[in-house]
């Protein structure tokens, strides 16, 4: 973790304004009643270009009290503002401002101005300000001839701008406005000309062009284009020769090379005058072919690094903020292979007048002392000149006491009235300075600018700094006071400085509180009051660790931090010293930073940084984000061998985790293309290995990197590299012979791989012989196969086995024989005098003979007693016929059969084994084992208990091992802190299964220790336990009901022994049975009982004798049906749908049967009136049944077929209701056609059916 270091800079800077003499402070309050001389404080700089197309604004601000007034001089005689209307002095200001926008011109008003600033106490002047107008003159026109050069000459282009004010900037471009290109060999020199120090044919062009750029009128001026052509001789004698006969007209030799000589500066020595605190820029240029190198040393002491530089292409050294060490000879040094050239600079420094102490205002009281002291420095020396209110000292009126000594002017008791304004001027050949300061005699009473009341916050073992800047004439003492006042405060832990700050060095909780800061002169005193606050320090506890991180996972930085309650910290997270990058994957929390999905790119140092307004504290880890490395590339075979070859490679990137080592892994293209396989491994540190190859392979080799994080992908495969094939190196392994039958050998072995065939054509030549009995070898070659059956061999008889790899090339080394074994056979002999001994009732020993070897016909592997157990000898056991067998090894001829059951038959045989299987086994042996203790009882209870007495119940064991002689009772008290009484035991009669134990203790608790008996002993017993009840009382109470949505509730409280409980219940009045839940606890919800029924409930305690509770009679109330909104109900709806549906179709029907005949009331009516225009029909023109008033009187509220309202009394229909007019035609049934509006028109033939919709 990296943490800043506190520094006391803010103590440094406030202490570095103690030591001065009393200074008017700059409180605006304060100013508004302290009389003080003029102060000039902005003017114009001493050279001021001003442009000609703008006014000239000649600065001059001062200040003093009271506010003083402006006059000016031009060229030393004063300047009389009001006689020219163009200049104008702004309000409050001595500022001129001369106007040219009406077409005067700015030389006119050329010159040197002096600015003065006079109140009643004195006179300030300004520097002599140099007026001058700007220029940029345009070029001289000329014309310039082509200049003509030969290859590898040296060649300077002039520029030679007009002189302008300020002097102009150059640069060379073509005529597209394009730079032309530099080098070492083409450059710009410092006075703007072009250099080349050897030209070739590509600088020939015709558009040198050098511009100058002003910069103060922002214009630029270009020279005519110079055109450069640079011939090759050789080429141009022979294009001349084609047409001059072989004549050759140049005879010039083309330019060599030569050693550099300096184009600038000339000769070997030269001089350079810079003044101090400029720039100093030196320059060597030389010619020279090839182009010379240009180096810089100085010869008399080290050029300084810091302020140093080399530009335009090392010919130029250049170095600012000159001092006077930088004076001394300066050697450039031109070279190339034919030489080189050097030139000496000698480089003085000159000084213009510079402060070493300006004169400083100071303030008096009446009868003090003072001293304004003016001390420059310069090269040559200044000279020092001192004027009184811009009057030459000698010319003001004298004052006694005023006393001046060269750089000083001393006052000693001065008088009120003796202010004024000092100038001191210290000039020399190449400069001056001019700074004005005034002694103001004041009388004051004392007053303490530091604001009343101020808290000072600080850090617990900081410093802290109580201000009490005062101000008084004579300058008042001040003294501090803590709390009571009771001492002043002087001496550790405080430290009084002498512009009245009271310093504490390092703060404790126990220096908080109130101070009072005292200032005191002759006329009078003041005090003011301040507050410390001591913080304790914020400070990160938790700092973030160093962290290496996997790419794409999570990191997580913790930064907690103790701070004062008071102060508020602000915590910032930083990325390398900037801000967090702009990603959703940084989350900062308030004590932690989380990157999620980590890449690369966010490795780097985080800094947690915690700032309160007093102080700050900061924290950095670095993250190291590591990944798998890159894949190695530039694979390379080199050193190929018969079987060897060295393989090199480029390690990729690391990821910032080193690399441990390197895997090396090969193809075999000719026997497993694509299967790549491990060879050897390599350290890290290394990128090579010799790898050691195998014949008859074609390699490719790839290589993988292994750092912390894991492999990285496999290099791009080598070239293939193949070796030549070769006779085996070995033979296969794992050779072995064994038999699958009892007359054959199978030989097998492990074949070669293809790295180890070293050649085609591949074969195993297979060698047996019988051991011992046969000399010589039987062999067979085969192919492809790792196994060969010898058939026809006798039974279990010792071969040697031997197996040789051979290909198109030879023979592998000799094989070493093995020993084998033919196959084996069933034992021909079953083991002998086989006896049984029964050791116990679960254990018996059997004993036998060994087979002969002879008839073993293999490789004995051991014996095999097989037994059963095929009845109990107890009679009311049921029989078991179990078949079990033990083995034993090869050396054994007796075993153990452990765990028999007791008091049973059991018959056994023995087999000889071998790899083939079992013999025949030997004859059948039976034997019985005796008694043994008898298992658990089926089952052990309390069934009924009382107030003195427990009645227990019993089954017999299951596994009786014996005859039962009887049973054993032991019982015992147990009290509730589980310490228990005396054992009692009773010996009970076998045929029994029941026993009541009187005469016990009431409300006592017993436990129960029952086991059953045989005459070997007692067998494992079983426990239980009961308590004898006080007295009769029900063993339930509290039973109660609730009935809810849910069902009913039922509620108890059970007092009895421990039992299990059942909740019965029944429809009252039924004959059904009882419904049975069983519960675990004292209460249970009833689901499902049915609504408006009565059920009896009660509680059981099942067990030998049930307790049960008294029935509770629980009442399901009935239901009320929710009550229906008949309109909401389907069917309803249905219903009446099929009614308007029917309705519907029968108005329908009724319109069409009106539309086909019969008369409207509104057509009798109309018949009634006479209407002219409508002819009566006649009674045989056609015939239509007309309508009755009772059957065919329209359904009220229904249309008619002309969408009219028929009126409820029908007495006053008219067509006159549906037009403005009666000119509206009917149809041949008497329908009406035509538009409501009366237009008559052409019958409509869709009007009928426009009626009826």
């Amino acid at each position: 973790m990296d943490r800043p270091r506190d520094g006391r800079l803010a103590l440094l800077l406030l202490l570095g304004h103690v030591i001065t003499a009393l200074e008017v402070p700059l409180d605006p309050k304060l100013l508004e009643g302290l009389p003080q001389p003029p102060t000039i404080t902005h003017q114009s700089p001493k050279e001021y270009i001003v442009d000609p197309r703008e006014n000239i604004v000649i600065h001059c601000d001062a200040k003093g009290k009271p506010h003083p007034g402006f006059s000016w001089t031009r060229n030393g005689t004063h300047f009389d503002i009001d006689k020219d209307p163009k200049v104008t002095m702004k309000p409050h200001s001595g500022t001129l401002v001369i106007d040219i926008s009406g077409g005067e011109k700015a030389d006119a008003y050329e010159g040197v101005y002096q600015c003065t600033a006079h109140n009643q106490l004195g006179t300030a002047v300004s520097n002599n300000i140099i007026i001058r107008q700007s220029r940029s003159p345009l070029w001289s026109k000329e014309k310039f001839s082509p200049m003509v050069a030969q290859e590898g000459q040296s060649l300077i282009l002039h520029c030679r701008p007009p002189a302008g004010l300020p002097p102009p900037i150059v640069f060379w471009m073509d005529n597209n406005f394009q730079r032309l290109p530099q080098s070492r060999r083409v450059s710009q020199g410092l006075n703007g000309d072009l250099y080349f120090s050897n030209v070739l044919r590509e600088d020939s062009r015709n558009n040198y062009i050098c511009y100058a750029r002003f910069p103060h009128t922002q214009t630029i001026q270009q020279k005519q284009p110079i055109t450069v052509h640079v011939i090759d001789l050789d080429s141009l004698n022979d294009t001349m020769a084609d047409y001059f006969n072989d004549t050759d007209l140049f005879s010039e030799k083309p330019v060599d090379e030569r050693a550099p000589v300096f184009m600038v500066p000339s000769g070997s020595l030269s001089s350079q005058m810079v003044l101090k605190g400029e720039v100093l820029e030196l320059e060597c240029i030389a010619d020279g072919l090839p182009t010379p190198a240009v180096s810089w040393t100085k010869l008399s002491g080290e050029i300084p690094s810091h302020r140093a530089s080399f530009l335009n292409f090392n010919k130029t050294l250049r170095i600012t903020e000159v001092s006077e060490a930088d004076a001394g000879e300066y050697r450039c040094t031109a070279g190339n292979r034919h030489g080189s050239v050097h030139h000496t600079i000698r480089v003085s420094v000159k000084a213009a007048p510079y402060w070493i102490s300006a004169p400083r205002n100071l303030v008096l009281a009446p009868l003090e002392t003072g001293v304004i002291t003016c001390r420059a420095r310069g090269h040559p020396k200044p000279r020092i000149r001192w004027s009184m209110n811009g009057l030459p000292i000698e010319d003001a009126p004298k004052d006694p006491s005023r006393k001046v000594e060269d750089d000083s002017i001393i006052f000693s008791e001065v008088q009120t009235g003796s202010s004024a304004v000092y100038q001191c001027n210290a000039s020399n050949e190449y400069g001056y300075l001019l700074a004005n300061a005034f002694v103001n005699v004041l009388a004051e009473p004392p007053r303490v600018l530091t604001p009343p009341n101020k808290v000072y916050q600080v850090i617990k073992n900081r410093p802290a700094l109580l201000e009490c800047l005062s101000f008084g004439s004579p300058i008042p003492a001040v003294t501090w006071f803590k709390d009571s006042r009771s001492s002043m405060l002087d001496g550790d832990p405080y430290v009084l400085h002498k512009n009245g700050t009271l310093e504490i060095n390092v703060s404790q909780a126990a220096n908080g509180g109130k101070y009072t800061c005292v200032a005191r002169n002759n006329l009078g005193i003041f005090e003011n009051h301040v507050y410390l606050e001591v913080k304790e320090p914020t400070r990160i506890l938790r700092l973030p660790e160093y962290r290496v991180v996997q790419r794409n996972r999570h990191v997580l930085f913790e930064c907690k931090v103790k701070h004062d309650p008071s102060l508020v910290p602000t915590m910032t997270w930083l990325k390398d010293g900037g801000e967090l990058p702009d990603d959703q994957r940084f989350r900062v929390d308030s004590d932690s930073l989380t990157i999620t999905d980590v890449t690369e790119s966010d490795a780097g140092t985080y800094t947690c940084a915690v700032n309160t307004t007093l102080d700050q504290d900061s924290a950095s880890a670095r993250l190291t984000v590591v990944g798998q490395p890159d894949a190695p590339t530039d694979l390379e075979l080199t050193d190929p061998g018969a079987r060897s070859v060295q393989l090199t490679w480029t390690p990729g990137d690391e990821h910032n985790s080193a690399i441990k080592k390197f895997q090396i892994q090969y193809e075999d293209g000719l026997h497993q293309s694509g299967a790549w396989h491990n060879l050897t491994e390599v350290p890290g540190t290394k990128t090579t290995a010799h790898l050691k190859l195998s014949p008859y392979v074609h390699y490719s080799f790839r290589v993988l990197a292994l750092n912390e994080v894991g492999y990285s992908r496999p290099s791009m495969p080598s070239r293939q590299y193949r070796t030549s094939p070769a006779a085996p190196d070995e033979n296969p392994s794992e050779v072995k012979g064994h038999g699958t039958e009892h007359n054959n050998l199978v030989i097998t072995w492990k074949p070669l791989t293809g790295l180890q065939t070293n050649g085609p054509g591949l074969l195993y030549k297979v060698m047996w012989r019988q051991q011992d009995v046969e000399k010589d070898w039987t062999s067979v070659s085969v192919a492809n196969v790792s196994k060969y059956i010898v058939s026809g061999t006798p039974t279990f008889v010792p071969y040697e086995v031997m197996v040789q790899a051979q290909n198109e090339y030879g023979h592998g080394p000799p094989p070493a024989a093995v020993i084998g074994y033919s196959g084996e056979d069933f034992p021909s002999a079953a083991p002998g005098q086989v006896q049984v001994v029964v050791l116990n009732s679960t254990l018996a020993e059997v004993h036998w003979e060994a087979v002969p070897v002879r008839s073993l016909r293999g490789r004995l592997q051991g014996y095999k007693v097989h037994y059963r157990r095929e009845r109990s000898l107890h009679r009311h056991n049921s029989h078991h016929s179990e078949q079990r067998s033990e083995s034993f090894g090869p050396s054994r001829t007796r075993g153990r059969l452990p765990h028999l059951h007791p008091f049973s038959v059991y018959s056994l045989h023995v087999t000889a084994f071998t790899g083939r299987g079992e013999g025949p086994a030997s004859a059948t042996q039976r034997f019985e084992t005796p008694e043994g203790v008898p298992g658990v009882p089926s089952f052990f209870r309390v069934s009924s208990s009382d107030l003195d007495s427990l009645t227990l119940e019993w089954g017999p064991p299951h596994e009786r091992n014996g005859r039962l002689t009887g049973y054993t009772l032991r019982y015992q008290t147990v009290n509730s802190s589980h310490d228990v009484g005396l054992l009692e035991e009773l010996d009970l009669p076998s045929n029994h299964s029941s026993v009541t134990l009187s005469s016990l203790h009431h409300s006592t608790r017993y436990k129960f220790y029952f086991s059953a008996r045989t005459q070997r002993g007692s067998g494992p017993a079983l426990t239980e336990e009961a308590v004898t009840v006080l007295d009769r009382a029900p063993a339930f109470g509290n039973v109660s009901s609730s009935v809810s949505e849910d069902g009913a509730l039922i509620r108890w409280e059970y007092w009895g022994s421990e039992k299990h409980l059942y909740v019965e219940y029944i429809i009252d009045n039924s004959d059904e049975d009882w419904h049975t839940q069983k519960v675990n606890g004292s209460q249970l919800l009833l689901k499902g009982l049915k609504e408006g029924l009565a059920y009896r409930v009660r509680v059981v305690a099942g067990g030998q004798e049930d307790e049960r509770s008294e029935e509770l009679l629980v009442k399901l109330p009935a239901m009320v049906s929710p009550q229906v909104d008949i309109a909401t109900q389907g069917w309803f709806i249905g219903l009446m749908s099929a009614i308007a549906l029917l309705i519907l179709i029968l108005l329908i029907v009724c319109f069409i049967r009106r539309n086909k005949g019969g008369k409207y009331p509104v057509k009798e009516k109309e018949d009634a009136h006479g209407d002219p225009e409508i002819q009566p029909m006649k009674e045989d023109d056609i015939t239509f049944g007309e309508y009755s008033d009772e059957d065919h009187k329209p359904l009220k509220g229904s249309r008619t077929p002309s969408s009219g309202t028929v009126r409820r009394d029908g007495s006053d229909d008219s067509l006159v209701d549906y037009g403005d007019s009666g000119d509206t035609q009917f149809n041949e049934d008497g329908s009406f056609i035509g538009q409501y509006s009366g237009r008559s028109g052409p019958p409509s033939p869709v009007n009928a059916m426009n009626s009826l919709v």
